[in-house]
Order: structure tokens, then C-alpha cells, then sequence
């Protein structure tokens, strides 16, 4: 009868293991929502930057959207490593 309860007090459902376990779990969602916290603080800073700034439209405009301005020439340097092989013929 001691046996049982000893087992149960190390690997039941409230037991010792389940207790590492739960803090465990604890701790990684808990390092979860400050990752989410510091996102979403850069993702307000960056909305508010570009409702503000003209300059900062313009940079993301450029990057994601490979937008230029009239005039300029856009030149595209591609990888080696990764650019397909010229094609061969005979």
C-alpha cells in the first residue's frame, strides 16, 4: 500500500513528474508571449513610423515591393550559387 502511494506521489497525475513537466511547459510559453510582446512593441513602432514618415513608406515600398522611382533603372544581381546553370547547346 505504501508502494502504491509512493508511486502515485512521483508519476500520478499531481505527481512529481507531472509537476516538472507543467513547469517545464510553463516556462516555454512563458518565453512564447514575451517573444510575441517584443513583436507586436516592433510591429506598433514600425506602424507608427509609417504613418509618420514619408521616407519610411518609400524604404518599404523599395524592399518589398521592388518599387522604384521614374527614371531609375533597376539592376538585379542574381546569386551565383544559386542562379540556374546557361543552357548548353550543340
Amino acid at each position: 500500500m505504501l508502494g502504491a502511494l509512493l508511486v502515485n506521489a512521483v508519476v500520478g497525475d499531481g505527481g512529481y513528474l507531472a509537476t516538472v513537466r507543467a513547469s517545464r511547459e510553463e516556462a516555454q510559453l512563458a518565453a512564447e508571449v514575451t517573444a510575441l510582446w517584443l513583436e507586436n512593441q516592433q510591429l506598433v513602432a514600425q506602424g507608427k513610423r509609417l504613418e509618420d514618415d514619408t521616407s519610411a513608406i518609400e524604404e518599404v515600398a523599395r524592399r518589398d515591393l521592388s518599387m522604384i522611382r521614374p527614371g531609375e533603372t533597376m539592376v538585379v544581381i542574381r546569386n551565383a550559387a544559386t542562379a540556374a546553370p546557361p543552357a548548353t547547346t550543340k
